[in-house]
């Protein structure tokens, strides 16, 4: 994907290449090198190729689903760990960003890892001081993965370091600093070896990247755009996030509250004030909107097995939201709601597949595939409670939600949109007849848009040399082009290779 996985994956490409791990590039370099060293190790064991640069994130996301049971599994118990991780292991952007070449996912794990350690430190004080060291350690990496934007998390856990500090102590235990300051030291090294090459502007850059995202508003992302962002890239689960957050802060969460309910509330603060907005920044709260939807999920789950609410102590008040719901049986409305949104998306998307254009019928397939998951929510509802069947218990009504996201994730997976993002590109450059030429021969360019150029960086040998026009191409040299440039060429050449958008040519003498 353009512009930051092709970013990421070459530059790690330009350092495998070079063999400098340190700074293979001209001037300073406004990143901290470990996502780098993450995608050319795995270069380096498997291969250049698309999935090795993707590796890293899928391990760092495998790691972070068992992380996402086993904190569950100690602040809410082992079913609403297993439905926790099941829940983030559908949503979109989560799912989309464990396969791409980029440090976020990777973060998201040194941070889980963090709290977990954490956690095991005050459940275990025999082996306090390994539990200390390891918190502070994957800080101090998160850092090296994801520079200054580290300290946001780590902020986000200050409600639960100095709310819990009287009964956990861990502001005033060394040993957590030891771990941090020693996840530091890959950094630190780098830094040396980095300012003996560029003096001081080695540290320059590094901060005035971070001060400029702090200070543009990129895209006229304002101050509301997480908001109405969240919500909608994790439908459904954000919704039912928030109602798992009205249950936790009624009936709070012992000894972790600060965790499940402080972290995501304060990280959400300072993404909105941080002035660059994109949406994966927000992808350190996936977790925690998981967490707290496999909350809402099981006690609407428990509405649907009794039909009636259950006893919680909010009920109790005159006038609450939650009360108010229950009492409108909330589950059987869900059902009926999404089924019937399920009966719209599969007319619509019969509609496109049998009138629509061959570029919109493969997201209707996707339409189709979740219209045909929602359908299981009132088949389920009205099985149970119209004829009888008693065995489709929450655990069924609950895996009509899980179900239909799959089968969306799926379809999307299967046509290639969370993968195969240029398409066209790809096929052109594995050609055969252009794929031994890109690896063995430098390429030159005319006027090809940045985040093409940025691809083209990854997939060709030798960093494809920009030109001004074809008359400065050497003779027997090979450029790609356009194909809409290709007549306006006054210097003889061949044809190697044609596509649906693009063409390399050689000029000839």
């Amino acid at each position: 994907m353009a512009h930051d996985e092709g970013l990421y994956a070459s530059r790690a490409r330009l350092m495998f290449d070079s063999g400098d791990w340190i700074a293979p590039w001209e001037k300073p370099h406004h990143k901290t090198p470990g996502p780098y060293w993450l995608i050319a190790s795995s270069y380096k064991l498997f291969g250049i190729s698309d999935t090795s640069a993707r590796l890293p994130s899928m391990i760092a996301g495998i790691f972070s689903l068992w992380l996402v049971y086993e904190i569950g599994k100690i602040m809410l118990g082992k079913k609403l760990a297993r439905l926790a991780a099941a829940i983030l292991s559908v949503e979109f952007l989560w799912l989309q960003y464990c396969r791409l070449s980029t440090p976020d996912v990777p973060m998201v794990f040194l941070v889980l890892l963090a709290i977990w350690s954490l956690i095991k430190t005050e459940l275990h004080p025999k082996y306090r001081y390994f539990w200390s060291f390891l918190a502070g350690l994957s800080l101090g990496l998160g850092f090296l993965v994801r520079s200054f934007m580290i300290f946001l998390p780590i902020i986000a856990l200050f409600p639960y370091l100095i709310g819990e500090h009287r009964r956990h102590r861990h502001l005033t235990n060394p040993i957590l600093y030891l771990g941090f300051f020693a996840g530091l030291i890959p950094t630190a090294i780098w830094l040396w070896l980095s300012w003996l090459r560029y003096g001081n502007q080695s540290f320059e850059e590094l901060f005035k990247f971070v001060v400029q995202l702090g200070s543009e508003d990129r895209y006229n992302n304002g101050p509301l755009f997480y908001i109405w962002n969240i919500p909608l890239i994790a439908f459904p689960w954000a919704f039912f996030g928030i109602l798992g957050l009205f249950l936790t802060l009624r009936r709070p969460i012992v000894r972790y509250q600060l965790i499940l309910v402080g972290f995501p509330l304060v990280f959400f603060c300072e993404l909105s004030i941080f002035t660059t907005r994109f949406p994966h920044y927000s992808l350190c709260l996936y977790p925690f909107i998981a967490w707290l939807a496999s909350v809402g999920l099981n006690w609407l789950g428990n509405i649907y097995q009794i039909e009636i609410p259950p006893e919680l102590p909010f009920q109790k008040a005159k006038k609450n939201i939650l009360s108010f719901f229950t009492k409108k049986n909330l589950p059987r409305n869900l059902s009926y709601g999404f089924g019937g949104l399920g009966v719209l998306l599969v007319i619509a998307s019969i509609g496109v597949l049998t009138w629509g254009g061959s570029d919109i019928r493969k997201y209707a397939t996707i339409g189709l595939a979740m219209g045909l998951g929602w359908l299981i929510l009132p088949v389920v509802w009205i099985s149970r409670y119209h004829f009888g069947k008693k065995f489709l218990t929450s655990d069924y009504w609950i895996a009509g939600w899980l179900i239909p996201c799959w089968l969306a994730l799926a379809t999307m997976g299967s046509i290639g949109l969370l993968s195969d993002y240029n398409p066209i590109l790809r096929t052109f450059l594995q050609q055969s007849a252009i794929a031994s030429i890109i690896q063995t021969h430098p390429i030159y360019f005319v006027e090809i848009d940045a985040k093409t150029k940025v691809l083209l960086n990854f997939y060709f040998y030798t960093r494809p040399q920009p030109v001004a026009s074809i008359s400065q191409v050497p003779a027997l040299g090979y450029v790609l082009i356009y194909n809409d440039q290709s007549p306006k060429l006054s210097r003889p050449h061949r044809i190697i290779g044609i596509g649906k958008e693009y063409q390399l040519i050689q000029v000839l003498p």
